[in-house]
């Protein structure tokens, strides 16, 4: 019998048991285990990811989560996902599991193996031809970083991995030095943090993966409020193409340019920029995928922003890093800038390319510099 004060709720189609003062604190407390409702989104993200993910892939459908606090996410999964085979839900909080043990009770769920253990030695003990996974999650409090050599051993030749990201201090360049050593990238603070933070993750994911002669394609990210995460394909390849640069960011203009090769002078008005990186210059979605995802969110009981937010990373598959926003138009134009639609319009009008992004509701991905945007409104 379980000591503590538990409430039923509802994600997707899973009744969970969650600690009561998880409901109520601003901050959800880690006693007696870890959970945050406010990122149901993000799991409802995941279940039609995973979903998508399953539906070709060839080998044994198996999900190990390496730091399953309760067990939301691995539950939901294997409640959620007919194709699944088996789940594993690893978690050291021994409570953490008693809860996950009585929600999958709870559901009926019988695909659901429960797994005590540090996260990187559940990884490595799942790293053989035999035991690995066909989707691998990491969920930790911070950075990812330190479990992403064993996460990448463990994951199946052409299978998934999702890394999560919580340590926004870091990534969005409050702490540049602790980001260099967990990312061995630096990122610099702009209004397009988000993306450079995300960027940050699948370059240390890259570099990590290269040593092993593995190969890392970004399928899909999604972010929001403190929770960032990207889901990559595994492949046991050597990556030939050089995916790794730099964003060059200048303040005094705001003009933002990829370049592979460290530069410090802005190519606009000639003022000293500002480097972030190395990071990952490449995609973050992969077309197929999201159209994938768009097809079996209709089929699933998940948040209808899931939806909206899919449609807009369909349409920013190939556009250049770093999104701008109406905001920093505005203000460098001293006066209310245009709609969104009507400053994509003005730009596709001269023949460029523009799209809205799903990295900010007021913002938009162009082939535009920030010299023409500006001219244009």
């Amino acid at each position: 019998m379980l000591e503590f004060d538990l409430a039923e709720i509802v994600e997707g189609s899973t009744k969970l048991l969650v600690p009561k003062d998880s409901l109520s604190e601003k901050t959800p407390p880690k006693e007696p285990a870890f959970f945050n409702p406010r990122a149901r989104v993000s799991r409802d993200f995941s279940i039609i990811a995973y979903s998508a993910f399953l539906k070709n892939f060839k080998g044994p459908k198996i999900f190990l989560d390496s730091l399953a606090g309760i067990g939301a996410r691995s539950i939901r999964v294997a409640n959620e996902i007919s194709s699944i085979e088996k789940v594993v839900a690893n978690d050291v909080n021994a409570q953490a599991l008693e809860i996950g043990k009585s929600i999958a009770k709870l559901n009926q769920v019988t695909k659901c193996e429960f797994s005590e253990n540090e996260a990187c030695r559940f990884l490595s003990l799942h790293s053989s031809r035999d035991g690995r996974g066909a989707i691998v999650d990491v969920d930790p409090f911070g950075s990812p970083s330190r479990y992403l050599d064993c996460a990448i051993r463990a994951t199946f030749h052409g299978g998934l991995l999702s890394v999560t990201a919580t340590d926004l201090t870091v990534l969005h360049g409050i702490f540049p030095e602790a980001c260099q050593r967990k990312y061995y990238g630096t990122p610099v603070r702009t209004t397009y943090g988000n993306e450079i933070a995300l960027r940050l993750v699948l370059g240390c994911m890259n570099l990590v993966a290269g040593r092993m002669d593995i190969m890392v394609v970004p399928l899909f990210v999604q972010h929001s409020m403190h929770y960032y995460k990207a889901y990559v394909k595994i492949l046991v390849r050597t990556n030939t193409k050089n995916c790794m640069g730099y964003i060059l960011h200048c303040d005094n203009c705001g003009n933002r340019k990829v370049v592979h090769e460290v530069e410090h002078v802005c190519n606009i008005c000639n003022s000293k920029a500002k480097l972030a990186g190395p990071l990952w210059i490449e995609n973050l979605y992969d077309k197929n995928f999201v159209d994938a995802m768009i097809l079996e969110e209709k089929n699933l009981m998940v948040d209808k922003s899931c939806g909206i937010f899919l449609e807009k990373c369909k349409e920013e598959v190939d556009m250049s890093p770093a999104y701008f926003t109406l905001d920093e138009i505005g203000h460098r134009n001293q006066s209310a800038p245009p709609s969104l639609d009507k400053i994509i319009e003005k730009i596709q009008g001269i023949g460029l390319r523009a799209t809205k992004t799903s990295m900010n509701p007021t913002g938009f991905k162009t082939d535009a510099k920030i010299d023409e945007i500006l001219s244009l409104v």
